[in-house]
């Protein structure tokens, strides 16, 4: 059984883990509206998802 010969220091650990934070979400702007939107995610104000319609708009 593989065992450490030496207790790993927190300044390692922590360097190891440098890559691990979320980064900002992406947003795009669409070009019908000219709202913000996620990308490759249905917009949920009109229902339209590459130029299809894919929902029924909810009615405010």
């Amino acid at each position: 059984m593989a065992v450490p010969k030496r207790k790993t220091s927190p300044s390692r650990r922590n360097m190891r883990r440098s890559h691990h934070a979320l980064g900002a979400n992406s947003y795009v702007e669409d070009k019908d509206t000219g709202e913000l939107k996620r990308p490759h995610h249905i917009d949920l104000k009109t229902g339209m998802y590459r130029g299809r319609q894919v929902l029924t708009p909810k009615e405010d």
